[in-house]
């Protein structure tokens, strides 16, 4: 198969490093051609512990991917996340010059450029540069000042960086397994990409994206990325909960958390009673799972509780129309959206990445926990900032206006000389006959 218009994501995530590849059909949603899977050894909290596992893995689930989509895969667009991801409002501003031309794509740009250029602190460095509104001469709430007259161009910019080190090591690891890095991008932007609505985006909505290892937020309003944060709890402290109030297994609580748990303890029957098989010589241990459901209520609602404190913080909390979306592995929990509607107020759903999906026959990258890995490869299509896509394409209008016109003035000079050849015909027949 060709390799051409095909886009890979890799989500090097806390429990599993996943790679999807996939293409847009004619009608602009994305078919998934191949996905490959492997259990990551060597990842805590998003961060990179162990090169040689990580790399392994990384190995395994790009060669799966490969062989299924019957394509040699060589760029990679990896998502990064981690407790060391920070985000802050930056505000920059550019002069221009001469007053009477309008502010032209390439100033919004050299705007973006120079906000890459500011001081962060020691040991971090920036991956996204999103901006906000922007100001025009002291005129504030514009969101596109492409066209506009305007000396002062200014804008807020939502700005978000993360540890070199880590980024060091995760673009290590790709490189180790074979691969570049074409982008790297923040994973709660990405699943935003394939289970937000733009309907959504405009109203305001909080995306919460539970993993094995973090808690990932993303809030949006007016279509514009407002908040980001990374909580260092996911689905692994549930199920270290589990193992130690229960006293079992590490494989045995994440089955029991999988199959059997409730977000809410009063949904749970006291009388429902699972059976464990004990160790070599030991009896059977049994689990109520009244229990079991107070043990995961108690510490998603310390979550949420710290998800709530991010989303006033953020001081969009009044403005979220959309409510809370849900997404990523932990959100498969039975029950945890009431739970969240409870506790902060907001309507809540669970969000699949099916809307974006054309046809596959791969049904299992519909579940939540895959809307990383396919939002990486919508990524790839599609800006994250829906603005970067309109500043291109006037670009690219403006670099074909010229070569329009001189199509035009050709036309218009073949359309001239042809009427300038008939009237000496005529004129010529008319004098012929006069004389």
């Amino acid at each position: 198969m060709e390799n051409d218009n095909l886009i890979v994501g890799l989500d090097i995530g806390t429990t599993k490093i996943c790679a999807i590849i996939g293409r847009k059909n004619e009608f602009g949603k994305l078919e998934v051609l191949g996905m490959g899977k492997a259990v990551s050894d060597g990842v805590e909290r998003g961060i990179v512990t162990n090169i040689e596992k990580t790399v392994h893995a990384i190995q395994k689930a790009v060669d799966d991917c490969s062989e299924m989509a019957d394509v040699d895969i060589v760029d990679v667009i990896v998502g990064i996340a981690g407790q060391h991801i920070q985000s802050k409002i930056m505000h920059g501003s550019i002069m221009r010059t001469p007053t009477e031309d309008e502010i032209t794509v390439e100033d919004v740009r050299r705007l973006s450029s120079d906000m890459r250029n500011i001081v962060v602190p020691p040991g971090n460095s920036i991956i996204h540069v999103m901006p906000q509104d922007y100001t025009v001469d002291y005129e504030g709430g514009i969101k596109d000042p492409v066209g506009m007259a305007g000396t002062r161009l200014e804008a807020d910019f939502h700005i978000i960086t993360a540890q070199t080190t880590a980024i060091h090591n995760i673009n290590k690891c790709v490189r180790k397994a074979s691969l570049e890095s074409k982008q790297l991008i923040l994973e709660p932007l990405a699943s935003s990409l394939s289970v937000l609505s733009d309907e959504e985006k405009e109203a305001g909505v909080c995306l919460v994206d539970i993993g094995g290892g973090t808690t990932d937020i993303a809030i949006f309003y007016e279509n514009i990325i407002r908040h980001t944060a990374v909580i260092p709890l996911g689905g692994n402290i549930i199920t270290s909960d589990i193992k130690d109030g229960c006293m079992l297994m590490q494989n045995q609580a994440e089955m029991l958390k999988t199959k059997f748990g409730k977000a809410i303890k009063e949904e749970a029957s006291p009388n429902e009673i699972v059976s464990i098989p004990g160790l070599r010589n030991r009896s059977p241990k049994e689990i109520s799972l009244r229990n079991l459901a107070s043990i995961i209520q108690a510490r998603m609602e310390e979550i949420i509780e710290i998800v709530q404190n991010e989303i006033m913080q953020s001081g969009y909390y009044k403005k979220l129309a959309g409510g809370i979306v849900l997404t990523g592995g932990g959100s498969q929990l039975q029950f945890i959206s009431q739970l969240f509607e409870y506790t902060t107020g907001l309507d809540t759903r669970i969000g699949h990445p099916n809307e974006h999906l054309g046809k596959t026959v791969i049904e299992e990258v519909k579940s939540p926990m895959y809307a990383t890995s396919v939002g990486l490869v919508l990524a790839g299509f599609k800006a994250l900032d829906d603005r970067e896509e309109i500043y291109r394409k006037k670009k690219e209008a403006k670099e074909a206006l010229p070569k329009n016109m001189v199509k035009r003035e050709a036309i218009a000079t073949s359309f001239f000389k042809s009427i300038t050849e008939r009237l000496k015909t005529i004129i010529s027949d008319d004098i012929g006959e006069e004389y």
